[in-house]
Formats: structure tokens, sequence, C-alpha cells
């Protein structure tokens, strides 16, 4: 899955990820049970702050468009509500 943001765009980065997240999870380029990378491993990856991911997999979360499971990390959920 590659995420492309746009820090001046206007649009919060956080919000740029949840959104590219949801369509990855629409169009079926990230299936049930598919692993988001972890936090950091993202944070690293887009050069942005850790918290700023943090953030973004957290309302993925509350809007069941990612589960979180213990030791596993985020995964894609069966169905997607938020999408």
């Amino acid at each position: 899955m590659l995420l492309h943001l746009n820090p001046s765009s206007g649009v919060p980065v956080y919000l740029q990820l949840e959104a590219q997240v949801k369509q990855a999870v629409a169009a079926g380029a990230l299936r049930t049970g598919d692993a988001l990378p972890s936090t950091r491993k993202l944070a690293a990856q887009l050069r942005i702050n850790p918290n700023t991911v943090a953030r973004a997999y957290q309302d993925l979360e509350q809007d069941g468009v990612t589960r979180s499971v213990p030791g596993g990390g985020r995964m894609s959920p069966t169905d997607c509500p938020g999408c």
C-alpha cells in the first residue's frame, strides 16, 4: 500500500492518511486481516511524527476501519462501516 501525503495541501496530514487507508480498504487494496505498518515504521517511511500516525490509526479504529490486535498491530477488519 503506497501512501502519498501532501503537507502543503491545507488538509491535515492525519486526515490525508485516514482517507487513503479508507480508500485502500474500499478499493480492495487492503483486505480483511491485512496488517498495517506499525506506527513507528509508517512514520519513518513517510517522514512524519509518530503521533500523527497514531492519531490517524486511533481515528480509523474508532470508525471501524481497522482493529488493533494485542501483540499483532493493526489489521483491516471483516467489514468496513467507516468507508
